[in-house]
């Protein structure tokens, strides 16, 4: 009765042993070792981007009275990632910009931002219809076409806007502007620069 006892707890001690690995003296163990990484969820964001950063203008239909130098705003793309649950309730975006005067590199006397207008053309507006450009801003020596639009890009105009962010969100929509500089005709020669500030706001 007594060996038979203890064979019982012998056998019952080795089946609660765990396996292990083992090697021979000299050959290695081997461990494999395993995560699991979930993806990390990035919030979406509202984003401007500009094709490029600098624009020329050239002469072009100058009279007796004006000079006029045009050229196009590099393409303008506001893109949106963000899901509806990240946009506030009643979340509306506009581009503005505007412009500084016109600094002559030799000494000239600056030319006004007022000089400087813009007509926003809308390139890709999605489907829904509530992505639209902004009115044209024409130049102080200009007739307004507006009323009131006569003033130049002197302060912040709008380029592109829309009214509903969670409407069009998860879409990228893209605008340029044509841009026409009017002086008077007896306006110094020699190179100019200025810089148009654009700013996405919501």
């Amino acid at each position: 009765m007594t060996r038979l006892s203890v064979a019982a707890a012998c056998s019952l001690f080795v089946a609660a042993v765990p396996s292990v690995a083992s090697a021979d003296p000299g050959d290695p163990a081997q461990v494999e070792v395993t995560v699991d990484i979930t993806e990390i969820e990035e919030p979406g964001v509202l984003a401007l981007t500009v094709a490029g950063n600098s624009v020329a203008l050239q002469e072009n239909g100058s009279d007796l009275l004006v000079r006029q130098f045009t050229g196009t705003l590099p393409t303008v793309t506001v893109t949106d990632t963000r899901t509806v649950d990240e946009i506030p309730a009643g979340a509306a975006w506009a581009v503005l910009g505007s412009s500084s005067d016109f600094t002559g590199t030799a000494g000239q006397a600056p030319i006004s931002a007022a000089h400087l207008g813009w007509k926003p053309r809308l390139l890709n507006g999605g489907n829904s219809g509530l992505v639209s450009e902004g009115e044209e801003v024409v130049t102080v020596l200009d007739q307004p076409t507006q009323p009131g639009n006569n003033v130049g890009l002197v302060d912040q105009e709008l380029l592109v806007s829309t009214y509903d962010s969670a409407e069009v969100t998860g879409g990228a929509y893209t605008v340029n502007a044509g841009l026409t500089l009017r002086t008077p005709v007896d306006v110094a020669a020699g190179s100019y620069r200025s810089t148009l500030t654009l700013s996405l706001f919501e």
